[in-house]
């Protein structure tokens, strides 16, 4: 597994942020990006002040806020450099999480102890979009003889746990 650190953190990497509340920057900061992004770098981590999380560059940077968060607010966030995790790579470092309550999925690096099917960054984003469809869409379960809730369940459990194609699955489910 790669080794991230400050001058390699901004390439191409996924990585959730925690909110932190009352860090004061120094006046000689770091780093200032264009976009006006503050960041400060520890022997841990690295802060970063900004309005915008999501797609950072090549990178996808989530903050893990309060519940009164909303885009476009300028939050604090640190990242250890361990919690940074390489998106462009074919190493399969990624999960897929799913909330069948609230039709939700997301995509989660892989904690070491997980024997969860894991995909590359790519892998799980597709699987991801697909999923979103299959709890958006119904019209295709027209063709099953099981309820719309247990057949999604069925099938994109089976979905998230192989390298199986979505039409494999609801074929041997037919």
């Amino acid at each position: 597994m790669k080794t991230f650190h400050h001058k390699n953190f901004f390439k191409h990497t996924f990585c959730e942020f925690q909110q932190v509340k009352n860090f004061e920057f120094p006046e000689e900061t770091i780093y200032k990006s264009k976009s006006e992004s503050i960041y400060f770098y520890t022997d841990e981590g690295v802060y970063r002040k900004s309005n915008h999380w999501g797609r950072v560059a090549n990178c996808r940077w989530k903050i893990i806020a309060n519940k009164n968060y909303k885009n476009q607010q300028i939050v604090i966030g640190f990242a250890k450099w361990n919690s940074f995790y390489p998106i462009n790579s074919s190493e399969k470092t990624f999960l897929i999480e799913v909330n069948f309550d609230e039709k939700m999925t997301k995509i989660q690096p892989k904690k070491e102890d997980s024997t969860q099917y894991s995909f590359n960054y790519s892998e799980a984003q597709k699987k991801m979009k697909q999923i979103t469809q299959l709890f958006k869409d119904d019209k295709w379960a027209k063709h099953f003889d099981l309820e719309i809730e247990e057949l999604r369940f069925k099938i994109i459990s089976q979905y998230i746990n192989s390298e199986r194609s979505l039409q494999e699955i609801k074929r041997s489910l037919n």
